[in-house]
């Protein structure tokens, strides 16, 4: 080996993004916006957004053969979508279980055939990188989101929004991930006197925001140093990337 081999540094690639909240807060219009995009609609949640799209896969190999096309053939998509990911999963335990002949993705126990699904997750992920790296394509995944107890080991348990997968899939996913963004409707909280009672309600305005640093309420993440929370608009959003905002 010598220095010739010596990758430059400053070079940005085409990030990898995970957005995940509740539903209809917007998040598929956020990625249809990105540049030149092609979607794999798992779910029936692109309803009159105009983007192009595979035909809805029904099969874990259907999604494969999708990023294998994107991978093998010629073609001017600068984005791949994937919507979403928890209608990903039990496409990946289905295939698991035929796989190895398994009735369920339970029957192993102890949660081996989870694992099991891990190597169809990598997998996955794998064909996602090949198309930034070799490609040049920003890989958007979509996922739903879910309020789960959550057991800090320096302070007592709380409730925090993570994303809808499987614990062992969703650690994989996120470690694959440049930017994993919390969307949400933003709110705030009012307090009135009701017969001599005090009552908390929330309020909001229909404003969508997408939160970018980790909080106790949720999961999320990034490597660009974006704002910790900032309007849910994909050209806003690839500014940041970029360091233009």
């Amino acid at each position: 080996m010598d220095l010739s081999k010596v990758k430059k540094g400053g070079t940005l690639k085409p990030p990898r993004v995970l957005v995940y909240g509740p539903a209809g807060v917007g998040k598929t219009t956020f990625a249809a916006d990105a540049r030149s995009p092609i979607a794999i609609p798992i779910e029936d949640g692109l309803g009159k957004i105009a983007v192009d799209a595979f035909p809805s896969p029904r099969s874990y190999s259907e999604v494969r053969e999708a990023l294998d096309t994107l991978i093998n053939e010629e073609h001017d998509y600068k984005t791949v979508i994937v919507d979403s990911l928890d209608w990903l999963e039990p496409l990946m335990w289905k295939h698991t279980c035929e796989a190895n002949s398994w009735t369920s993705i339970e029957q192993p126990g102890f949660g081996k055939g989870y694992v099991e699904a891990l190597r169809y997750w990598r997998e996955f992920l794998d064909r996602l990188n090949y198309l930034r790296d070799a490609k040049g394509m920003t890989t958007i995944l979509i996922g739903h989101s879910e309020i789960k107890p959550f057991q800090a080991p320096d302070s007592e348990g709380y409730d925090r929004y993570v994303i809808k997968l499987q614990k062992a899939a969703s650690a994989l996913v996120s470690e694959h991930c440049d930017v994993i963004g919390f969307a949400q409707f933003k709110s705030s909280t009012v307090k009135s006197e009701e017969r001599g009672r005090t009552r908390t309600r929330a309020v909001g305005s229909g404003e969508r925001v997408l939160y970018t640093e980790e909080r106790p309420a949720y999961l999320a993440k990034n490597r660009y140093g974006l704002p910790p929370a900032m309007e849910l608009n994909w050209e806003s959003f690839a500014k940041a990337i970029k360091g233009e905002n």
